[in-house]
């Protein structure tokens, strides 16, 4: 290690942010150094794919290179780039999640009409399937996402706590609440079972 590097290891995260704002590519590969394992790890927690946290981490390095200038120094580097990788985690479960949807949906429909539906039976199946994909659409943007991380996921409470950083409580709330309100929504549509 040379001495301008070691010299860079005694810097707060702060300074190497403003250093590296300013073009000091040492300073932003310094940060990387610090932050590249956690943030990693904290990507792999949320996602279960190592692979795919080693892409998203780049990911996350990438945008932190590109909003240095944006950076606050009020707040705590590690604090945003946390919400940073917390963010890129959570886009790439909700893909996950939609691709994970349309998987299902068309092993089901294998499965569904290799037992020869009737047409009306299939029409009646995609109508329901269309209903519940719109009422989850129309769900408020934080109902949405707990839904979909806790049924498309499944999820556990705790889990869905430690991804979006809601307290479990609120995490019980919310989707007790959104629950509610896909039932209400199905009502006003006419449909007791969904």
């Amino acid at each position: 290690m040379s001495i301008f590097a070691s010299s860079l290891t005694s810097l707060t995260d702060a300074e190497l942010v403003e250093r590296a704002a300013a073009g000091g590519e040492e300073s932003f590969e310094e940060l990387v150094r610090r932050y590249q394992r956690p943030i990693i790890a904290y990507v792999y927690r949320i996602i279960g794919d190592y692979d795919a946290a080693l892409d998203l981490t780049q990911e996350v390095f990438i945008k932190v290179y590109g909003s240095l200038r944006r950076y606050r120094a009020e707040y705590k580097f590690s604090t945003w780039i946390y919400r940073i990788a917390h963010n890129a985690a959570i886009d790439h479960l909700r893909r996950v999640a939609a691709r994970d949807v349309r998987e299902e949906v068309e092993r089901r429909e294998r499965h569904l009409s290799s037992r020869a539906l009737n047409p009306e039976q299939e029409r009646e199946r995609n109508e329901r399937r269309a209903e519940i994909e719109s009422v989850v659409e129309q769900l408020p943007p934080a109902y949405r996402e707990l839904i979909i991380l806790r049924h498309a996921h499944d999820l556990s409470y705790e889990e869905i706590a430690e991804v979006t950083g809601l307290p479990l409580g609120t995490v019980k709330n919310r989707i007790f609440r959104a629950r509610e309100l896909m039932r209400r929504m199905f009502i006003e549509r006419g449909i007791t079972e969904a």
